[in-house]
């Protein structure tokens, strides 16, 4: 059973009714393209998951709760059922942004529900194609199923309230420095960060050919920015909740398990603009 990482040439050598794979491609900038790569040619019976439709429940934006609110546990069941997705399955995603959209979701939404037979592919759809390894176009017919899941509501926190518990969380942020510091903001209201957050740029998780560092020398940089502090009083976000889980992910292939997310993210935090608003740093 593979948890957090999996190599292409592991995963070609799976048996295909042993795994299911899921292509989560997504571009921000033109929300139609990751379906149209995907059709245009995918790992043979990847299905597609939709970050907007499948991840995320778009309708839940006016309760302050991000660009891309959380899924219910009712809806994601249905996801995985139309998907053919049955109890201790392995699932392999893989995006084309090494894990970051949204790849690192899936995974984390089904260990937010209690299934831990899933993997990241490290290095995305590019390591798949630089092995030389088969790709198709026909979308896979899978048979439906079943499920049932719920989530765990002490993995996540959906209130901006939980970030002043006392001790605090120590909060970290997954976006890129120059978003971090206020510098530019393309796609929320408001720039900067939340007070007292400290930076971590999900592309820091990644070495020079787009794969994840290896797992000790990510252990060492987040020992580093966790000082005295637990895994479990770290809490990620992001500007949506999507990139903060490649964070949460690269924390458990080093072995600091039991870090949380703040679904919500930045663009949760802004929606009340009566919230502090922290530049510079980083």
């Amino acid at each position: 059973m593979k948890t957090t990482l999996i190599s292409a040439a592991e995963l070609a050598a799976l048996p295909p009714d042993e795994v299911l794979i899921v292509d989560c491609r997504k571009d921000l900038a033109d929300p139609a393209k990751g379906r149209r790569d995907y059709l245009a040619g995918h790992i043979p019976g990847a299905v597609y998951a939709e970050l907007d439709t499948d991840l995320s429940d778009l309708s839940r934006q006016p309760e302050g709760l991000g660009r891309h609110p959380l899924p219910s546990a009712a809806a994601f069941s249905a996801v995985l059922a139309r998907w053919g997705w049955r109890p201790g399955l392995q699932v392999v995603c893989y995006d084309a942004a090494n894990g970051a959209l949204a790849a690192a979701r899936l995974w984390w939404l089904l260990r937010l529900a209690g299934e831990y037979a899933v993997a990241v592919l490290d290095g995305g759809y590019a390591a798949w194609q630089a092995a030389g390894l088969p790709t198709e176009t026909a979308v896979p017919q899978r048979a439906a199923t079943t499920a049932a899941l719920s989530f765990d509501p002490a993995q996540v926190l959906l209130d901006h309230t939980a970030l002043h518990a006392t001790p605090a969380p120590l909060l970290l942020d997954a976006r890129a420095a120059p978003r971090y510091r206020g510098d530019t903001e393309p796609l929320d209201p408001v720039a900067g960060h939340v007070p007292g957050a400290l930076n971590r740029p999900f592309a820091d998780n990644l070495a020079a050919d787009g794969r994840f560092k290896p797992a000790t020398e990510l252990r060492h940089e987040f020992l580093d920015l966790l000082g005295t502090r637990t895994p479990a009083e770290v809490v990620h976000m992001c500007g949506s909740g999507v990139t903060a889980c490649h964070n949460l992910l690269a924390m458990e292939h080093a072995g600091l398990a039991g870090s949380r997310l703040y679904a919500p993210s930045w663009s949760g935090w802004v929606s009340d603009r009566s919230r502090p608003v922290a530049t510079g740093g980083a």
